[in-house]
């Protein structure tokens, strides 16, 4: 089975082609970050005319680098949520309007459930059951996963998610966006062990994240120890060192609570490398193996969209084609769980 895969939830425009049997074919991208960067962060409106201008195309280079028609598709996946709903529309007017078309089936898919299987595109895939992190712009959850659509919320941040405490952080540093990989570049130049940044919500039981208050804490720090150049990339280091220490505490705690020894990690700030190398050493301590996309699937994209619709047919879940339906707001733990979906 061919699908056609479409996401437009935020700030990227993709497309790519999946096959169950052969794999990724293809995958085409387009970043909006340019479009945004004045702004200081995205635009809405923008970003959804960016994705009608966009999507077309890149749905045709897609086709061309599988050496496929769209007549040789069997189906299209799109995201439906969550998301910007201008953007959502946008990917699912073009997908369900494209099934109709070619009379084949159309799924919708959910935008952190393409995340949660993206390493399951690697050649090492995870099996079930795992404990999963999905660290993002909007989320920073954990969850105990037991197949497609079996998912149990273990821990969802209180406040700021991860990468939104990056994105904040990084403003008040005065740094370009997007904050979050600019922030961890300066941490580069950083002197390690010159500020002590908290360990949120690490005192006290349960696997919940709270990271506002890092926020608050590097903005006083700046205002009380000056924002020179050095000063900036030592709080960096200090902050993103915080963050990464949190979430690996957190992960350790989800193992042993579930007594799971399998951990993924997704989402776009899963690409952070101080918090892989956090991870790789709890992981190695718990004896437990560590998952996670490439780099390229780490970010928003449409191969995980693929290949989570894959999934979702093989399991039976196909809507009508002209029913048009998207979702600014859905729990990843209201989905449908589908216990016929092929092994991976």
């Amino acid at each position: 089975m061919r699908i056609l895969g479409i996401e437009t939830s935020c700030d990227e425009t993709a497309a790519a082609i999946y096959d169950s049997d052969q794999g990724l074919l293809s995958h085409a991208l387009y970043s909006q970050v340019a479009l945004h960067a004045e702004y200081g962060g995205v635009v809405p409106e923008l970003a959804s005319r960016d994705h009608v201008r966009k999507l077309l195309p890149l749905i045709e280079q897609a086709l061309q680098q599988a050496g496929i028609t769209r007549q040789a598709l069997d189906a299209v996946a799109y995201t439906a949520g969550p998301g910007l709903i201008g953007a959502l529309l946008v990917g699912a007017g073009v997908g369900r309007s494209l099934a109709y078309a070619l009379k084949i089936p159309a799924v919708r898919v959910h935008h952190m459930e393409g995340h949660l299987l993206a390493p399951m595109l690697e050649a090492n895939p995870p099996d079930f059951p795992f404990v999963a992190l999905l660290v993002s712009g909007g989320h920073t959850q954990l969850f105990r996963v037991d197949g497609i659509g079996q998912y149990a919320m273990l821990g969802d941040s209180l406040d700021d998610a991860a990468g939104e405490a990056f994105d904040k952080t990084a403003k008040l540093l005065g740094l370009s966006y997007p904050g979050g990989p600019a922030l961890a570049k300066l941490a580069e130049q950083g002197q390690a062990g010159r500020f002590k940044f908290p360990r949120p919500m690490t005192d006290r039981p349960g696997l919940d994240f709270s990271f506002s208050g890092l926020k608050t804490f590097a903005l006083n720090t700046v205002q009380r120890e000056g924002d020179d150049e050095q000063t900036r990339a030592d709080i960096a280091l200090a902050f993103e060192v915080a963050v990464a220490e949190t979430m690996a505490i957190k992960c350790r705690r989800a193992l042993q609570e579930t007594g799971l020894k399998r951990l993924i990690i997704a989402g776009g700030v899963s690409a952070n490398q101080r918090l892989r190398h956090h991870l790789h050493t709890m992981a190695k301590k718990e004896q437990a193996e560590l998952y996670y996309p490439r780099l390229e699937f780490c970010t928003d994209n449409a191969a995980m969209i693929a290949f989570a619709g894959s999934q979702r047919l093989l399991g039976g879940d196909v809507q009508q084609a002209l029913a048009l339906d998207a979702t600014a707001r859905w729990s990843l733990e209201n989905i449908e769980t589908l216990i016929a979906a092929k092994a991976f």
